[in-house]
């Protein structure tokens, strides 16, 4: 072998070892590579912890409260002009009367002129009308006057007296009748003959208190009120000067009413059973 040829082998040869070395060097940082990807990979994710119960994080919810079902309007009743007609009287005058009570009467006016009684027609002076608690509306009743024996037939349109032991408030023209507009008060009997309801069962019923003279105390024992019997309905409204409460139980159920006006206990003002109807 002449010596250009061995100058080119060994050229050839070192040409090669050096490939082969470039190729190991690759493949070894190669490795180390994907030994690193391997160290940082994104690590699993794992459930969240449960959220603590109140007390912790969660936000509290009141707890729900009762439901107060809406109030029916009170449908309201005519009588006839002037508060009784020829047939009513003589509808008195030749029946028996279905019922009879015996109390206190006053007479009443209303505090402003337009003002409505209970059965939605506006109260009139010169009608034969009076307001009575528990009556219901629209009865046709005959008030005597024990002291003199004067009676006069007329039907009830609104509610009171909301005061204790009255039983019967009447309108400037059934106090002329029965004898009570000069003395102001006298004891009467109620004679019923006709109720377009019954008086037994049914009805729309409610406990009234007052009168307070202190809007401020009314709202008070109003908000407690509502506290205590959260099924119900209570309002607090105006009267003449004075202020009132009423409660509705729910469907205007007479148990209820009752229920509620014999253990409602307060020094501030009376409560009365009131039939609303």
């Amino acid at each position: 072998m002449t010596p250009f040829i061995q100058m080119r082998v060994i050229a050839c040869r070192a040409l090669a070892a050096a490939s082969l070395a470039g190729v190991l060097l690759l493949a070894s940082g190669c490795a180390n590579h994907n030994t690193n990807l391997a160290q940082y990979s994104a690590p699993q994710m794992t459930a969240p912890a449960p959220e603590p119960e109140y007390g912790g994080y969660r936000e509290y919810v009141p707890p729900p409260q009762p439901r107060i079902q809406p109030q029916a309007r009170i449908a309201p009743t005519p009588v006839p002009y002037g508060g009784i007609s020829a047939e009513d009287v003589d509808f008195v005058n030749s029946h028996r009367p279905i019922m009879s009570q015996v109390g206190m009467a006053t007479w009443y006016t209303a505090p402003y002129t337009g003002r409505k009684a209970a059965n939605g027609e506006v109260f009139d002076d010169h009608a034969l009308t009076a307001a009575h608690r528990t009556l219901p509306l629209g009865s046709l009743i005959r008030v005597t006057n024990l002291s003199t024996g004067q009676s006069s037939a007329m039907r009830v349109t609104d509610r009171g007296p909301f005061v204790d032991n009255r039983v019967i408030d009447l309108t400037i023209a059934s106090a002329k009748a029965t004898g009570i507009y000069r003395s102001g008060m006298a004891q009467v009997r109620v004679d019923v003959y006709q109720t377009p309801k019954s008086l037994e069962r049914g009805g729309r019923w409610c406990v009234q208190i007052g009168a307070f003279r202190d809007e401020v105390a009314a709202e008070r024992l109003k908000l407690q009120l509502m506290r205590k019997y959260p099924t119900s309905k209570v309002i607090e409204f105006p009267g003449e000067a004075s202020y009132w409460i009423r409660i509705r139980p729910a469907n205007d159920n007479l148990e209820q009413a009752q229920f509620i006006a014999s253990h409602l206990q307060t020094t501030q003002a009376e409560a009365f059973l009131t039939r609303l109807d």
